[in-house]
């Protein structure tokens, strides 16, 4: 059953909004898995500017969407506009997919847990490991909170506006009160010490990515860091972002985010059809929709 053809009356819809969104790769991802897999199911990109997000959502309902994923920048706005938010996405102040109970609209937040199942993957252990978390939007937000709940040691939180960063702190210590958290400012001496320190780096900010920032790095000495230090990048446009190549030649492990977005969007699966989607066969067409971008 193809659900690249015209939707018919039994297709049930999905999508993610986003503005812009004409980047996005989640389309090729998910309707390669519901061709796979046989689904009469279709996802579509629509860009929604931010004063329409009341009525986007709104559309959900009226045009009976079976969910939705949400990007940037509507990951913190749409919760106002919910019937109910999932306790994990309430804590990570943010969400990233909804699901349509019978016109009850209910947010949820798979960011954290798409990430750590990128990890557990690729068998990266945290446990003990002081992480940098770059960056204090919603998605450090869910991988900060997760981070903690994995075990780490400590981690460092590090942002050009030190209140956000204390405001993501304080989301930790709500969930890990022993946890030892703190905020630092970008391009501080105090960031210098936390890099020095990481077992993991977490770049969540938009630094690196195409086209804007891409001769950026938001880290600017890679040389800082101790060799055993894990870098991973949520950018994954372009694939080796200037953080991810200058670690590289320092010789660290390096992750892109492309695996982040395949297991955050395969977790989505589990609240709108009660099973994880298939991840393979997710990343695959991902990689594909990428390098065709690139071309």
């Amino acid at each position: 059953m193809s659900t690249t053809g015209p939707l018919g009356s039994h297709t049930r819809q999905l999508g993610v909004f986003g503005y812009p969104i004409g980047h996005s790769i989640s389309p090729a991802m998910h309707n390669a898995a519901f061709q796979h897999q046989r689904m009469n199911c279709y996802y579509g990109a629509y860009a929604v500017e931010p004063g329409q997000l009341r009525a986007a959502v709104d559309g959900i309902r009226a045009l009976g969407f079976l969910g939705v994923n949400v990007t940037i920048p509507h990951k913190e706005a749409v919760m106002e506009h919910l019937d109910e938010v999932a306790n994990t996405a309430l804590q990570v102040g943010a969400v990233n997919t909804i699901v349509n109970r019978a016109g009850r609209l209910v947010g949820y937040n798979t960011d954290g847990w798409g990430f750590i199942s990128h990890l557990e993957e690729l068998g990266i252990k945290t446990a003990g490991l002081h992480a940098v978390v770059l960056g204090a939007g919603g998605a450090a937000r869910a991988i900060a909170l997760h981070l903690a709940m994995a075990g780490v040691r400590s981690v460092s939180v590090s942002n050009r506006s030190a209140g956000r960063a204390e405001s993501v702190c304080e989301a930790i210590s709500a969930v890990q009160p022993k946890l030892a958290v703190r905020a630092v400012e970008a391009q501080s001496p105090e960031e210098r010490a936390a890099l020095m320190d990481a077992g993991i780096v977490v770049n969540c900010t938009p630094l690196g990515m195409s086209p804007g920032a891409v001769n950026e790095s938001p880290v600017s000495d890679i040389n800082l860091l101790p060799q055993r230090a894990v870098i991973y990048d949520t950018v994954y446009t372009p694939a080796e972002t200037r953080l991810i190549r200058e670690a590289k030649l320092r010789g660290l492990r390096t992750v892109s985010g492309l695996g982040m977005l395949v297991h955050q969007g395969a977790c989505s699966w589990e609240y709108w059809f009660g099973r994880r989607g298939p991840v393979s066969v997710m990343y695959s067409a991902a990689k594909a929709a990428l390098e065709g971008q690139a071309q």
